[in-house]
């Protein structure tokens, strides 16, 4: 019996009609389909180990094989691809200053570790205690709070290149106000692509670099072979710093559970199959294992794509044959050491352009997802929970110790919210003074709906 029922005629889908995970079209359109998918997560997953220093073929390998990996522990039931999660971004950067590589390697083990985890525990006794732990109002306020506490960091890369970080400001806005469809889909790889151009004639590829012996991106770029293995580096649990910036990466896990729940929700609407959401516990057991190799081996953390769900819905394919040839096409590219040191030459200045915007956009998703849910800001609890979770991640707040400890201001804002929130309605009930809000996470994960849109 074949994998995959040919849907229709092969060609085409009729405008009633979708592509179910279990059909798919003829080959060539569905290799099409599937290399689509690459360049939808291309911009994004990119962009990941760029800011965090990790190198971009290995975290390009670990996301194809993320991608079969998920497929594999779904049965082939659930469409996704995983790319790199921008939640890991300011847990990373902190560990790798002050422990190393070794350490954010390490704690990136631990998340997908922790995932699969309650992975396991969702499958085996379901999604609803999700849902009261981590409700519309704490799931945006995490997603939100993410995307702000990374301004200083926009910031400081804009402030290299005022002028190449402006033009990739503006132009990535321009593609996204005029084009429509899946070309506004990847605004921002587009605009990465125009402001590296504009880096290029200003002149900025030509600096030489003191950390690569004085060679320019252009050098580097032509001295790398064609073909060859991505680089692979191992966490260090031993380093004494590890586990105090192991703290860091907790809320990643928050964030992991709202956007796979969600994903699963997303395609189980689109496709009208109630079924699929029972796909959501394997969803975050193979996630949580993607993730875990990928720290394993050097790559970025790994998370279901929004961007992917935004060219399912184009395309109302939703044939998971499409994601095996995107899975093999990401490992291929991976293997390529001159494609990786092009994607690593991206000058600051475009970086800071298009971080300006996609930070922001982080943010602004947390905010879709409590209006997606009508979260109801009239209630005092609901009020605190997102005032003070987001003024101590935008301003900063950290915590140290002694021997290097410290919580960043993401540890402390989450760790802020989910008190508020869950005491804050316990003495709510105990007073009778009003209930808590059990809406489910219907808007995470939807069209545009996750931190990776």
């Amino acid at each position: 019996m074949p994998l995959w029922k040919i849907h229709g005629d092969g060609r085409t889908v009729a405008p009633d009609a979708v592509v179910r995970p279990e059909e798919r079209l003829n080959w060539p359109a569905t290799i099409a389909i599937g290399v689509q998918h690459v360049i939808a997560m291309f911009g994004a997953t990119f962009l990941v180990p760029i800011l965090t220093g990790f190198p971009v073929p290995t975290t390009l390998l670990f996301s194809g094989v993320g991608t079969i990996l998920f497929l594999l522990v779904t049965r082939n039931r659930l469409p996704s691809y995983l790319g790199s999660s921008f939640a890991f971004i300011a847990p990373v950067t902190a560990a790798t200053a002050s422990a190393g590589m070794g350490s954010a390697l390490a704690g990136i083990v631990a998340v997908g570790v922790l995932l699969a985890i309650i992975g396991v525990v969702v499958h085996t006794v379901g999604v609803q205690w999700v849902d009261r732990f981590l409700p519309p109002v704490l799931a945006g306020t995490i997603v939100a709070l993410i995307g702000f506490n990374l301004a200083g960091a926009a910031h400081d890369n804009f402030a290299v290149s005022p002028i190449t970080a402006t033009f990739t400001l503006a132009i990535t806005i321009l593609f996204a106000v005029v084009f429509r469809g899946f070309l506004g889909r990847i605004s921002i790889f587009l605009g990465v692509i125009a402001g590296y151009i504009f880096a290029a004639v200003r002149g900025e590829l030509d600096i030489p670099n003191p950390l690569f012996d004085g060679k320019t991106s252009l050098q580097l770029i032509d001295e790398a072979p064609w073909i060859g293995l991505p680089a692979f580096h191992l966490p260090d649990f031993a380093t004494p710093g590890t586990w105090t910036a192991m703290a860091m990466f907790l809320p990643v896990v928050l964030v992991l559970i709202a956007e796979n729940v969600g994903h699963v929700r997303g395609v189980a609407t689109m496709v009208e199959d109630p079924k699929i959401n029972e796909n959501t516990g394997k969803a975050l057991i193979a996630d949580g294992v993607s993730t875990a190799l990928a720290g394993f081996f050097g790559g970025s953390g790994t998370t279901t794509y929004g961007e992917n769900i935004g060219v399912m819905a184009s395309t109302r394919v939703y044939s998971t044959a499409a994601y095996w040839v995107a899975g093999i096409t990401a490992v291929l590219l991976s293997m390529s050491p001159k494609f990786g040191e092009v994607i690593h030459s991206v000058p600051p200045g475009v970086l800071g352009g298009v971080t300006t915007a996609l930070y922001g956009l982080i943010g602004v998703i947390g905010i879709k997802i409590w209006i997606d849910n009508r979260v109801d800001f009239s209630r005092p609890v609901n009020q605190y929970t997102a005032a003070v979770a987001l003024i101590i991640a935008v301003g900063g707040f950290a915590i140290k110790g002694e021997n290097g400890f410290e919580l960043g201001g993401i540890v402390i804002a989450t760790v802020a919210a989910i008190l508020i929130y869950h005491l804050g309605n316990l003495i709510a009930r105990l007073r009778r003074t009003g209930a808590d809000d059990p809406r489910p996470l219907a808007g995470v994960g939807a069209p545009g709906g996750d931190p990776e849109s």
